[in-house]
């Protein structure tokens, strides 16, 4: 019985980066073998067993084989005699289809330690195709490390989209990996990779489509969501931020069919909303710094304009600040709308009372904004 550190952490160790999560690939043993070493079984599609110490993930070696459509379509062969060059085989990226050993030696069969010094996310095999997830991965390694797709990569995620592959992606894994690529260094090349093997018109087909209508598009969406990571922004603002250009329509389409969470949903629609009003906040007036107020629920929920201030940043394509015309308006109207004593007009103007409180936030915002 052996064992290897495998995969990201191997990759991760060798760009001397933190390694947070290892994984662990066992060979020569049986499921009983780990049961009698004190090894926890996990998961019930493949022998995967917790360290009784560490708790780190202990996976028997194993083989797979294609057997349907779709990401979930494989049987897998776990056996003592499986050697660790056939299970780093079936890996993804020659990147994470290297090992090491208990005394420190690298195995790496695919030249993965090359395609990193070179920065090249290159396929393993042609078993590559068998797995459509696959083609998001590939598009978030892009934006996590800069790399750049080898051609014989990108030709074959070409095939497996012509193919349908991408077609049998399940929303939930679609948004899984369209998250973690928004919270990359580069988002930006995550998109350029989808739209190059043609998987953005079937994974975010209204993105694609706006992109078509306009070509110029292209460069401030770039902008816009790689600033947004460069500021550190939260989830919601970066995915507001790739869908800003998107009619309000196709933003609550799209989200729903990925099932993104609300927080990102709320916010990117309210933003597709909003966005022109936002980009001209010299053309406020009283009414219509109360509506924004209102419709971002402000008053309930000021957290929100922060977002959408961040949004807005990214959308100008710098780091404005705290000094921004937006941020100065907003907040000011917001602070005088509040100082409006509800109460006091509600005792006083019985019959009459939302639009008496509302005409005297107005007076407050207007007075505050001379």
């Amino acid at each position: 019985m052996k064992t290897y550190v495998v995969g990201g952490a191997v990759r991760d160790q060798l760009l001397g980066l933190d390694v947070r999560d290892r994984d662990h690939v066992v060979v020569g043993a049986s499921p009983e073998e780990m049961a009698r070493r004190g090894f926890k079984p996990v998961g019930a599609d493949f022998p995967v067993f917790l360290h009784p110490e560490t708790h780190e993930e202990y996976a028997l070696a194993r083989t797979e084989r294609k057997t349907a459509p779709g990401y979930k379509g494989f049987t897998f062969h776990a056996s003592p005699d499986v050697t660790l060059e056939e299970d780093l085989k079936r890996r993804d990226l020659t990147i994470n289809a290297m090992a090491r050993g208990t005394e420190g030696e690298l195995v790496d069969p695919h030249g993965g330690e090359r395609d990193l010094r070179a920065g090249i996310l290159r396929h393993v095999s042609e078993a590559f195709a068998e797995d459509p997830v696959r083609i998001l991965r590939v598009a978030r390694f892009a934006a996590r490390f800069g790399f750049a797709v080898a051609p014989e990569t990108l030709a074959l995620m070409r095939r497996m989209v012509e193919a349908g592959e991408a077609d049998a992606l399940v929303p939930e894994r679609v948004w899984q990996e369209v998250e973690r690529g928004l919270m990359e260094r580069t988002p930006s090349r995550m998109l350029a990779v989808l739209a190059e093997c043609g998987a953005l018109a079937r994974v975010l087909p209204e993105i694609d489509r706006a992109l078509a209508r306009a070509p110029g598009m292209l460069a401030r969406l770039t902008a816009r969501v790689d600033l947004a990571s460069r500021m550190g922004s939260p989830l919601p603002v970066r995915y507001a931020a790739l869908l800003l250009d998107l009619e309000p329509e196709e933003v609550a389409s799209l989200s729903a069919r990925i099932n993104a969470p609300g927080d990102c949903r709320d916010l990117a629609v309210l933003a597709a909303r909003e966005r022109e009003p936002l980009r001209h906040p010299e053309a406020f007036t009283a009414e219509t710094l109360l509506g924004a107020l209102e419709r971002c629920d402000a008053f309930r929920r000021p957290e929100r304009l922060e977002l959408l201030f961040q949004l807005v940043q990214a959308d100008a394509g710098h780091m404005y600040g705290k000094d921004s015309a937006l941020r100065q308006r907003l907040e000011r109207a917001l602070a005088a709308a509040r100082g409006v004593d509800a109460g006091k007009i509600a005792r006083e103007q019985p019959g009459d009372i939302p639009g008496a409180i509302q005409r005297a936030r107005l007076a407050a915002i207007a007075a505050a904004q001379a």
